[in-house]
């Protein structure tokens, strides 16, 4: 019934319902909120501190990586 109303086709949902969420999804996602309570710390610095501070707190990421999820978010 939803997938009528959305217009959505049945078998691409229901492939997308047995794995709703990637490895990578949930890693970026990982590294996306390590980043961001190192934001909320110091709000005035630049990605590749915030970079650093991820890393410290266990978050492995290359500075490209940091600043792509800041770019996004």
């Amino acid at each position: 019934m939803t997938c009528r109303v959305l217009k959505l086709a049945r078998q691409p949902y229901y492939r997308w319902l047995d794995t709703p969420v990637t490895g990578a999804e949930f890693e970026e996602a990982y590294r996306a909120n390590a980043l961001f309570a190192a934001h909320r710390d110091d709000p005035e610095f630049g990605y590749r501190f915030l970079a650093d501070e991820a890393r410290s707190t266990g978050a492995v990421m290359a500075d490209r990586t940091a600043w792509r999820i800041c770019r996004d978010n």
